[in-house]
C-alpha cells in the first residue's frame, strides 16, 4: 500500500488540505481531490501548458509537480481568477472580448500564463507577449486572437490603475 500524505495549501484564497498519495500529481489533487476541474490536462509531460496554475503567483506545470510540493503554498487556478463577487478578470474580460479562445481547452492555462505575464511586465511589447505564452499550445487560434487579447487585457488593466 502506498504511504499518503496529508497537504494543506491555499486555494483561490481558501485553505484547503487532503490526504494523498506521495505520488499523486497537482494536478490529480486540484481535479479529482478538490473539484476544480477548471484547470485541464493535455500532455502530461508539461509541453502544453494547458495545466498551467500559478504557485505563489508563479505559472507552473501542474502535471509535473507533486502535491505534496505544493504543501504550505498558495496556488491560484483558473477557477480563482475572477473577483469574488464572480466578475472575470481582467485578462478573461479581454480573451472573451478578443476572441482569445475557440475550444477552450487550453485557456485556462493562457489564463494564468498571462495574468502571470502581465504582472511582471504590464506593457509587454509584441516580442515580451509571444515569448510569455511560448509555453502554452493551443491547436485551434492561430494565437493571433490570443496575441490580441493580452494586448488588450493589459489596456484594460492600465486603465483601471
Amino acid at each position: 500500500m502506498e504511504e499518503s500524505f496529508e497537504v494543506a495549501l491555499t486555494v483561490n484564497g481558501t485553505h484547503r488540505a487532503a490526504r494523498v498519495p506521495a505520488r499523486r500529481l497537482l494536478s490529480d489533487l486540484l481535479r479529482h481531490d478538490l473539484g476544480l476541474t477548471g484547470t485541464h490536462v493535455g500532455c502530461e509531460h508539461g509541453v502544453c501548458g494547458c495545466c498551467t496554475v500559478l504557485l505563489d503567483g508563479e505559472p507552473v506545470r501542474s502535471c509535473l509537480m507533486l502535491a505534496v510540493t505544493a504543501s504550505g503554498h498558495e496556488i491560484t487556478t483558473v477557477e480563482g481568477l475572477a473577483d469574488e463577487d464572480g466578475t472575470p478578470s481582467p485578462v478573461q474580460r479581454a480573451f472573451r472580448e478578443c476572441h482569445g479562445l475557440q475550444c477552450g481547452f487550453c485557456t485556462p492555462g493562457f489564463l494564468c500564463t498571462v495574468t502571470a505575464l502581465l504582472r511582471e511586465t504590464p506593457r509587454p511589447t509584441e516580442d515580451q507577449v509571444l515569448e510569455g505564452i511560448s509555453g502554452n499550445l493551443c491547436r485551434c487560434t492561430g494565437y493571433q486572437n490570443i496575441v490580441k487579447s493580452v494586448h488588450r487585457a493589459a489596456d484594460i488593466l492600465a486603465e483601471e490603475s
